[in-house]
């Protein structure tokens, strides 16, 4: 018998056989499997492996796909359906959680990019507009808290559709045409394009509402760090674009500025969903939160680590941008009690794993502190067949029983 290999096995089952509680926060597999699939599939492949293990699965987003979901499993509420404009002003329904006095937003529900095919995809034109839409609902239903979650979207309009669709709505004179919501997306007509449909100033629904914007995206709103140099050639701005809706991003702060007589553009989370942080920024004064630490605390992550043995996480690619504010590495600052939040009086050390569809640079992934990465997909499995939701299922489960 190989000694070495007998004696790593040894201390590895007894591991598995001390291991009690493991909680799995997996985020979304984009395009293939939701936070919530993902964390089912890896909870059967552990209790497979470890029956009388106790698996706690908590569904997470940072603030795109999948954040209205994860707020309503960790705080319950209901789901509210309303008939908005997608970005290219098409009727369509688009959903918001609400718990009481508080909303949840996930703006790709009503501006997101993926409700436009690769044909449609024009930030020149996306409007925001649905978004804005959905604030109203809430803000008419009662809602004093409105939580938006940034991420997914197909815009690139600084927000002024959203601000448009909150005028048309919350003041007398309203202008609804198309043509006129058209035009509200070039920034180009900044403030002077609310003056034709209300005064942004006679928009007093608001006055005693609170909006948080959850996003881990620190671009300012301009320059070559901003929202259109960096996210608009993903949404399909070609380069010419680029600077045309750059510049138009900053025609508009600077004519928010006069008006408001303050500055958001430079503030973190400016850039983020298209220059909509700005606005809510700008416009709101919303507080801006990590999408990651916000969900963590509603459901009081640091308290389920008290008596945990492992965290296992995960997203669809995993690499050394895992490490500029992902979800997952998010997860790992919150076990290894590197937060922001230095009141914390609890000192938590668990081992975290990640998994994920494609690892690059594992070894800056350990160097984090990740206890193990993991690859769930077997050499040589073609894309098409990995994407398949019922394929990924099963490869989690088969690569949580060989923990």
């Amino acid at each position: 018998m190989n000694f070495p290999f007998a004696f790593c096995s040894l201390i590895r089952n007894f591991v598995v056989e001390m291991m009690k509680k493991v909680i799995v926060a997996i985020d979304s597999f984009k395009g293939c499997l939701m936070s919530a699939e993902a964390n089912q599939a890896a909870c059967e492949g552990i209790l497979s492996k470890m029956p009388e293990a106790q698996v706690v699965q908590v569904p997470v987003s940072d603030g795109g796909e999948g954040f209205m979901e994860a707020f309503q499993a960790a705080m319950g509420g209901e789901i509210v359906e309303v008939n908005v404009k997608d970005p290219l002003m098409r009727p369509i329904v688009a959903q918001y959680l609400m718990q009481g006095e508080t909303a949840v937003i996930e703006i790709a529900k009503a501006s997101g990019l993926t409700l436009l095919s690769p044909e449609e995809r024009n930030p020149m034109v996306a409007t925001s507009y649905g978004t804005g839409q959905l604030v109203v609902d809430a803000v008419r239903r009662g809602c004093k808290h409105i939580i938006i979650g940034l991420g997914g979207s197909a815009t690139s309009d600084c927000g002024i559709g959203m601000l448009r669709a909150i005028i048309d709505s919350l003041t007398s004179c309203r202008v609804c045409s198309r043509s006129a919501i058209e035009s509200s997306s070039d920034c180009s007509h900044s403030i002077a394009a609310f003056s034709k449909g209300g005064n942004w100033d006679d928009v007093r629904e608001l006055d005693d509402v609170r909006f948080t914007i959850a996003t881990d995206v620190t671009n300012p709103l301009c320059g070559e760090n901003g929202a259109a140099h960096v996210f608009a050639p993903q949404k399909g701005a070609t380069e010419e674009q680029v600077l045309a809706l750059d510049t138009r991003a900053k025609r508009f702060a600077e004519a928010s500025a006069k008006h408001l007589d303050r500055d958001c553009q430079n503030m973190p989370g400016a850039g983020a969903a298209g220059g909509l942080g700005y606005a809510f920024l700008q416009y709101m004064n919303a507080a801006c939160r990590s999408g990651i630490d916000l969900l963590l605390d509603t459901i009081h992550f640091d308290d389920l680590l008290q008596d945990a043995d492992l965290v296992i996480t995960g997203e669809g690619s995993a690499d050394r941008q895992t490490l500029m504010g992902k979800l997952p590495f998010g997860i790992l600052q919150r076990c290894q009690n590197v937060t922001r939040n230095l009141q914390r009086a609890q000192r938590h050390h668990v081992p975290v794993m990640l998994i994920a569809g494609r690892i690059a640079d594992e070894q800056q992934l350990l160097a984090a502190g990740f206890t193990r990465v993991a690859c769930i997909n077997p050499p040589g499995l073609s894309i098409e067949i990995a994407m398949q939701p019922e394929t990924a299922k099963e490869n989690i489960r088969l690569v949580m029983a060989l923990i």
